[in-house]
């Protein structure tokens, strides 16, 4: 479960980027949540990940 919750916070990690590029890219025009988002679902994984034994 812990290897899970690292692969996930990678993924997570990876789908920020591409959505702040995507936000970016569009001057703005798109909602934040592209990369607000993920970032969020990642920090939950790296947090679940810290706290495994």
């Amino acid at each position: 479960m812990k290897k899970a919750a690292f692969i996930l916070a990678i993924i997570f990690s990876i789908l920020t980027f591409i959505g702040a590029a995507y936000v970016i890219i569009n001057h703005g025009q798109v909602s934040a949540g592209y990369s607000v988002v993920p970032c969020i679902l990642g920090i939950i994984c790296l947090v679940f990940y810290r706290n495994q034994k």
